[in-house]
């Protein structure tokens, strides 16, 4: 009889313990709201530096042109957001 009530306090025990460690990781897990804004800097940088290769490579003057304001843009979202 002794040993049930132990292995019930141990039982007891690692479920207080596994509460504990999953409440400190929701508390430490991002928001969906901080994911989303995550991804779409990723994506903004990611963009951006897809134009600055593609403005580097440029021959033409006026695909050149068309870069450089599409990275003027994408550097304005990068700022506001």
């Amino acid at each position: 009889m002794a040993r049930g009530w132990e292995s019930k306090s141990v039982e007891a025990q690692i479920e207080a313990s596994n509460s504990q460690i999953e409440t400190k990781e929701h508390r430490n897990a991002p928001s969906p709201e901080e994911v989303q804004g995550q991804i779409k800097t990723a994506n903004l940088n990611l963009s951006r530096r897809r134009i600055l290769q593609q403005l580097e490579a440029s021959t033409n003057d006026r695909y050149s042109e068309l870069l450089r304001r599409a990275l003027a843009d994408l550097n304005l979202q990068i700022e506001n957001f």
